[in-house]
């Protein structure tokens, strides 16, 4: 599993529904959420090829989006179900 934090243009640019769209798509596991300090954080669960990709997908952010930096954490797995925006 890993959990990044995304920093930058990241709220109010459709970034949540952007993750959770890719991660419903590709049949990853987790959440995604705004958090106070204005960074976006998610946590992606599944196929370790598939979840590298939505942290890719989490790198660029969606049209609108500027994307400063972005801290990957790996984590244990917790056996999510589904995606959810939080």
């Amino acid at each position: 599993m890993k959990r990044v934090v995304v920093s930058g243009q990241v709220q109010g640019v459709f970034f949540r529904d952007t993750l959770r769209n890719a991660a419903e798509r590709e049949g990853v596991a987790g959440w995604v959420r705004n958090n106070r300090d204005g960074t976006v954080e998610a946590v992606f669960e599944g196929d370790p090829d598939t979840v590298a990709r939505l942290v890719e997908a989490a790198r660029e952010g969606p049209p609108g989006a500027r994307v400063e930096d972005v801290r990957v954490f790996d984590e244990p797995d917790e056996d999510l179900e589904g995606f959810r925006v939080r």
